[in-house]
């Protein structure tokens, strides 16, 4: 399924209760980020209708807060994604969701820099996470 993701789903209001970005005018609506979830370790998960993309008329699917900075960790933006939890997000609730989808990350090669980034947003949670799991923040994981 085709749907708009990255910086500009977190520019549009979704289902969650999460902060989002609202920086509505300085982004460019003309060309969204277009991604294929076929293409994607997540899936279709949470991807959601939305009519409300400016300039784009009609309804499209779209990344929920979650799913779009998912995404940009998928694809090395750690820039875009810089904020995450106390920025876009706002609701320790998801953490745990948010643990269990970064996750299934681990196999890539660039798992280290997603480690990296989650421990600087998420902290000691995030090593905690880590330790029950068992699971390594070294390239040696990502096999």
């Amino acid at each position: 399924m085709k749907y708009i993701t990255g910086i500009h789903a977190l520019n549009l209001r979704c289902s969650l209760e999460t902060c989002g970005d609202w920086h509505q005018s300085g982004i460019q609506w003309t060309r969204p980020t277009i991604r294929d979830s076929a293409e994607s370790v997540f899936g279709d998960f949470g991807i959601e209708k939305n009519s409300n993309v400016p300039e784009n008329p009609g309804t499209h699917w779209v990344a929920d807060h979650i799913r779009a900075l998912l995404d940009l960790l998928a694809e090395q933006s750690f820039g875009y994604a810089q904020g995450m939890k106390n920025d876009f997000i706002c609701n320790d609730a998801y953490t745990p969701l948010i643990f269990d989808k970064v996750q299934l990350l681990s196999r890539v090669s660039y798992w280290p820099e997603i480690c990296e980034f989650m421990g600087k947003e998420y902290g000691l949670q995030w090593l905690n996470f880590l330790q029950q799991r068992n699971i390594s923040g070294r390239l040696e994981n990502a096999s």
